[in-house]
């Protein structure tokens, strides 16, 4: 990324390269060789080193590895899901990084990025979808990555990893910087179920049932999920649990607002203690664009350190994730008998 980029993260420290130890000095070793960059989208996580261990499964098995339907499309989708979400960081990086692998003329992948920005839209996306049915288990779980990712980056990160300080004429060449970085170094094969074993085996959530034709992606979904859960069940109270996940069984995906009326009645019925927590998972959740520091500063008064806060984020936007996957409408591939599930390392 651009010098000093992890500078860009906000509420939370990463750890220094140079510092990192164990579950993070791995993550950090297999990002570096396989993606080519420590993207402050994943370095942000590093306060929390098993919620760090999961975006990097979910990141690398979904959009890094070739597999059936290429790294070009992924990053379509991962721009479409992006736009949807307003995620103007994610937006800026993956356009880019989809430019350097077809040109300037992304036309050819123009209705795959269509496709994914209308996923959860009442309407639902294009039919057919515009790509081989066998492809959709990699795309969709991508789409999930990215539902995930941005709210993750919405709290986070700024709007863009080129500095507003930086001249308009300059955003362009800067970003192409970023985007040609990200690539494995020479001779390196992600394969597929690679990084598994960063994370113990967990069953895949029935909602996410489209993704068992392809092992490493669902094995991907599984051990993220339930890490991330395990985390949040150690310490994020119950009420603010079932709130959120009450909230979102209800939810269409259309977001609340504009204004934040919405949000005290559902969180008065808590005890006051429990409220900043379910504020900020709800609106991670529902309405990141609608998050502000103040809400940061008063979930840190009861829970003041990075870690904390890293995992309620990470699990109130992965559930979000998850209910946006559940709610997908695609082809799923013939009948045809699935991939050996590859071993984790």
């Amino acid at each position: 990324m651009l010098k000093g980029s992890l500078k860009q993260i906000r509420h939370v420290t990463a750890v220094p390269r140079h510092e990192a130890k164990g579950l993070v000095a791995d993550v950090y070793d297999r990002a570096g060789r396989e993606f080519g960059i420590l993207a402050p989208p994943l370095a942000l996580h590093s306060p929390a080193p098993e919620a760090l261990a999961a975006c990097w499964v979910l990141l690398r098995e979904t959009l890094l590895v070739d597999g059936r339907a290429g790294r070009a499309a992924k990053e379509a989708v991962a721009t479409g899901v992006s736009q949807a979400n307003e995620c103007a960081y994610c937006v800026d990086v993956h356009r880019a990084k989809l430019q350097t692998l077809t040109g300037p003329d992304t036309a050819p992948l123009t209705a795959v990025t269509d496709w994914a920005r209308r996923l959860t839209t009442a309407g639902g996306p294009p039919r057919p979808a515009p790509f081989p049915a066998e492809h959709a288990p990699e795309l969709l779980a991508t789409a999930v990555t990215f539902h995930y990712l941005n709210r993750m980056v919405r709290l986070f990160l700024p709007d863009s990893p080129v500095p507003d300080a930086a001249p308009r004429a300059g955003r362009g060449p800067a970003l192409r910087i970023v985007a040609r970085a990200m690539r494995p170094d020479t001779g390196t094969t992600v394969t597929a179920g690679a990084s598994l074993g960063l994370l113990p085996a967990a069953p895949l959530p029935a909602a996410l049932a489209w993704a068992r034709p392809e092992p490493a992606v669902a094995g991907a979904l599984a051990r993220a999920v339930a890490c991330v859960d395990a985390s949040a069940e150690h310490w994020v109270p119950e009420p603010v649990r079932e709130l959120l996940h009450a909230e979102l069984a209800v939810s269409d995906g259309t977001p609340p607002g504009p204004s934040r009326a919405w949000l005290d009645p559902l969180t008065d019925r808590l005890a006051p203690d429990q409220r900043p927590a379910a504020r900020l998972s709800l609106l991670l959740a529902l309405a990141p664009y609608q998050i502000t520091d103040a809400d940061v500063t008063a979930f840190r008064a009861g829970r003041p350190g990075d870690r904390e806060l890293v995992e309620l984020a990470a699990w109130a936007s992965l559930t979000a994730a998850v209910r946006a996957g559940s709610r997908f409408a695609a082809p799923l591939p013939d009948a045809r008998p699935t991939r050996p599930a590859p071993a984790g390392g």
